[in-house]
């Protein structure tokens, strides 16, 4: 059956069914190909001395305050980027030391 046959059967795109069938001919194998994932952290890691650096410099700065900092040597980056950099190291954000727990209410 062609590739463009199979695809009509199965309810795929010809084009799919193309680059499967080629994928087959050429390894041998129609598993799935591996996902990229995070594709944007091997920049970030790149640069963990200018980041670290910029952070020992300043322990108390916010991640959007470190964003600015780091945009102006060269390395953009989201604030969500920079917390799943530090979250890999382990290494919390939180700027207050947790409170003693109240009668009345809640502390935070």
């Amino acid at each position: 059956m062609s590739c463009r046959a199979a695809a009509a059967r199965f309810g795929v795109a010809p084009s799919t069914a193309i680059r499967w069938h080629e994928q087959r001919r050429t390894t041998g194998n129609i598993a799935p190909k591996p996902q990229s994932g995070d594709m944007r952290s091997r920049h970030v890691e790149a640069r963990r001395e200018d980041i670290l650096a910029l952070w020992e410099a300043r322990k108390d700065i916010s991640l959007e305050e470190l964003r600015a900092g780091l945009i102006e040597i060269g390395l953009n980056v989201s604030v969500a980027g920079l917390h799943r950099f530090f979250a890999r190291r382990g290494m919390t954000r939180k700027k207050r030391r947790a409170m003693p727990s109240s009668r009345t209410g809640p502390t935070s």
